[in-house]
């Protein structure tokens, strides 16, 4: 058990140690602030509505951030797997409301940190705080990238996109998810996968 925790939180220290530049003691004061959380596949980590209180980081598994559009259908925001961190950080960051779902895929282990922790570290350790600046311009730039690619794509465009960027995921996800992702129908999802 000991050998698992250590695997899976090395991820983080090592990002961590990274951000701080190994200053050990603010390392270690960061690692403290983060709690782990095992998640079974399909459960859910935030529903719309719910503030959002945590920034998450993924250790093990996958988490699918999705919405649904006006027919309750839903549609894939994002997919996160091991070593990215992932929240609603619009509504983090000033404790509104989620506007999407964050679950579990598989069987999935997050270790997360409150929101006052957080603030507390943004405002006690620049680095930290630089870092966290430097994490609000990656999710707005990822985000901006995405929806530019995907809108000037064709759908078979954008599963050679996935394959190019994100080639686990075609093996690891149901192709309703993936369908979902890419925004396109799963059943031309099959069609045009299969023709690749």
């Amino acid at each position: 058990m000991l050998r698992s925790k250590i695997k899976f939180t090395a991820g983080l220290h090592a990002l961590i140690s990274r951000k701080l530049l190994d200053d050990i003691g603010h390392v270690e004061l960061v690692m403290s602030k983060f709690q782990r959380i095992d998640l079974k596949r399909n459960a859910q980590l935030l529903n719309e509505g719910d503030v959002c209180k945590h920034v998450n980081f993924i250790t093990q598994g996958c988490l699918q951030a999705y919405v649904y559009d006006t027919k309750m259908l839903e549609s894939t925001k994002e997919i996160v797997t091991e070593g990215k961190r992932y929240c609603d950080l619009r509504r983090f960051k000033d404790e509104l409301p989620a506007t999407e779902n964050i679950r579990a895929v598989e069987a999935s282990q997050v270790q997360c940190i409150n929101r006052r922790d957080f603030i507390y570290l943004v405002q006690t350790i620049p680095r930290f705080g630089a870092a966290y600046q430097f994490m609000l311009e990656a999710y707005y730039s990822h985000i901006a990238n995405r929806v530019e690619a995907f809108v000037a794509l064709s759908a078979s465009d954008r599963i050679r996109w996935l394959m190019d960027n994100r080639p686990e995921l075609m093996t690891r996800l149901p192709n309703k998810l993936i369908a979902s992702y890419l925004a396109i129908n799963k059943d031309v999802f099959s069609r045009l996968r299969a023709k690749l």
